[in-house]
């Protein structure tokens, strides 16, 4: 029988390509296009984020609830989040562009999201398939195809400005060529069944808000997502204008994504070889000497970022392989209703994204920065300290969780 695992790194890569690549050109393209506010656009992404936490843990249940149908709904939310990418970047606002902004990330964010539980709560079931090792396995193809989506996403909005007046239309239909392809790719690996009736919402998490060892994944995962949740919303900013590179974020983007998707099956093995812990706990000490060195650079310092960027993109690529494994295996042990745990995963993962547009882009506004323009070197030092700073002290508050988590002797085995 054979595994289809390309059709799952397909799917990752059109999931990917809607997540992480908003953070980075959404603000800056409509604050350049539409003379947004940082601090407005700052408050909106917050806003949105916390409708998406409220909502994540809702839609894990309706994942659950929706499965036989499961083939139908994803078809749905993957049409749905291409056109509102599309409406997002290719369609001038016909109403006032904040809100336009709103209603678009909105319909996004919530494809977005349903489509993510879905895709993590079947891994689950089709690891149980490519035998002992089929979580991390599993984890290297999506996590691999997941990575090189969101280079894509990241630098094609760059790479085709040469080309075209508007790259960012042309990067809108690239985007629903690859959702088309990956929804029918994957249409086979829907199982559409469900052994028992849906219970209610309150039960459906409460085996894995029970569990003391998903508990406390769960809360590793909410401090290791912040670090990325504030260098992706700040990355084009510190580029242009704290290192005074501009034109140079697409190839740095891209040397970041690709050293994460390069990295994944190395971690994979490593973490087979030695055990998943102290694989994550090395790659989370990587990405502490990169944010460290990063704080040191000023302006043109363009070697040293781009070795910082290739660090620290490969330390990314051993917390998205690794922790979701990690998780879904746990998963698996104590029987959990997969999207709703999923769901619960999601959340806390949106969590650190609301904080970090509540918070960032207005203290960056408040410090005096503006984009586009010469700033004072106080607004530079700020930018580099949120930029750098405190992702290292988010970061290391989780190495310090994860060094005192112990995983079980069956997952490690397994894992091995």
């Amino acid at each position: 029988m054979t595994t289809r695992l390309p059709a799952w790194s397909l799917f990752a890569a059109l999931i990917a390509m809607a997540g992480l690549p908003i953070y980075i050109h959404a603000p800056k393209f409509f604050v350049d296009s539409y003379g947004i506010s940082l601090a407005s656009l700052g408050l909106t992404l917050a806003a949105l984020r916390l409708i998406d936490v409220v909502q994540d843990p809702l839609l894990g249940w309706l994942a659950e609830a929706t499965r036989p149908r499961r083939r139908l709904t994803v078809a749905i939310a993957s049409t749905l989040m291409a056109a509102s990418l599309w409406g997002l970047y290719a369609v001038t606002p016909p109403i006032a562009p904040l809100l336009w902004f709103a209603v678009t990330l909105t319909v996004l964010f919530s494809a977005f999201s349903y489509l993510t539980i879905c895709f993590y709560a079947e891994g689950v079931t089709k690891a149980a398939t490519l035998g002992p090792q089929g979580h991390i396995r599993l984890a290297g193809w999506r996590e691999g195809g997941s990575l090189l989506g969101v280079c894509l996403a990241a630098t094609a909005p760059v790479a085709l400005a040469p080309l075209t007046e508007t790259p960012f239309t042309a990067f809108a239909l690239i985007f629903a060529a690859v959702a088309l392809f990956a929804t029918l790719a994957m249409h086979r690996e829907w199982q559409g069944t469900r052994a028992e009736p849906t219970p209610n919402p309150l039960n459906l998490f409460r085996p894995v808000l029970a569990d003391p060892l998903s508990r406390r994944l769960l809360l590793i995962a909410l401090l290791n997502a912040s670090p990325v949740a504030v260098t992706s919303t700040l990355f084009l900013f510190f580029v242009e204008s704290r290192l005074g590179l501009p034109g140079w974020e697409g190839p740095l983007l891209l040397l970041f994504f690709l050293a994460a998707a390069a990295s994944t099956p190395v971690w994979s093995h490593l973490a087979r070889k030695h055990g998943p812990k102290p694989i994550l706990l090395a790659a989370m000490t990587l990405a502490i000497a990169s944010f460290l060195w990063t704080l040191t650079l000023g302006t043109e310092d363009l070697i040293p970022f781009a070795l910082i960027c290739a660090a620290s993109g490969a330390a990314l690529g051993a917390d998205l392989t690794l922790l979701p494994a990690i998780f879904a295996q746990r998963l698996a042990q104590t029987g959990t209703p997969e999207a709703a745990a999923f769901g619960l995963w999601s959340f806390v993962s949106k969590l650190s994204l609301a904080l970090a547009a509540l918070t960032i882009l207005p203290a960056l506004q408040a410090a005096g920065f503006q984009t586009g323009q010469q700033n004072p070197e106080s607004a530079l030092e700020t930018l580099t300290l949120i930029y750098a700073g405190l992702p290292c002290v988010l970061k290391l508050t989780a190495i310090v969780l994860l060094a005192r988590t112990h995983l079980t002797m069956p997952l490690k085995d397994t894992i091995r």
